[in-house]
């Protein structure tokens, strides 16, 4: 029983480090692209068919041309969950590290602005 749990809790482990990979889609087979958020089995199947059909994706737009159903913006997404084209994100598609320092940066601008108090106290000393 023991042994069920620990292999339960070591394939989580390893699936988890599936949703921040990077998967390049000439490479991946359907459990890793599968493992992107945004790609689904049906989706999967899909890019295998082509690239078995057609032979590998040359850049972004030649896979978005591809697969039906993928734009400029869930191509964006899926590029942004970690798939690349020859190992290439999305060109304008933001990275979730980039997000991540954002983010950060944020509560330190606001702690930089002065606060604004001062203004109604200078309405009363004028008065």
């Amino acid at each position: 029983m023991i042994k069920k749990l620990l292999l339960a809790v070591a394939m989580l482990v390893a699936s988890t480090g599936f949703a921040f990979a990077q998967v390049d889609v000439n490479k991946a087979d359907a459990a890793a692209l599968d493992g992107v958020k945004g790609i689904g089995p049906s989706m999967s199947k899909t890019i295998l068919d082509e690239r078995a059909k057609s032979g590998p994706f040359k850049d972004w737009a030649d896979f978005q041309k591809r697969v039906k159903g993928v734009g400029d913006k869930r191509a964006a997404k899926l590029s942004e969950a970690g798939l690349q084209v020859n190992g290439v994100a999305k060109e304008g598609a933001a990275m979730k590290a980039d997000g991540a320092k954002a983010a950060a940066a944020k509560p330190e601008d606001k702690a930089a602005k002065p606060k604004t108090a001062a203004k109604p106290d200078a309405a009363k000393s004028a008065t």
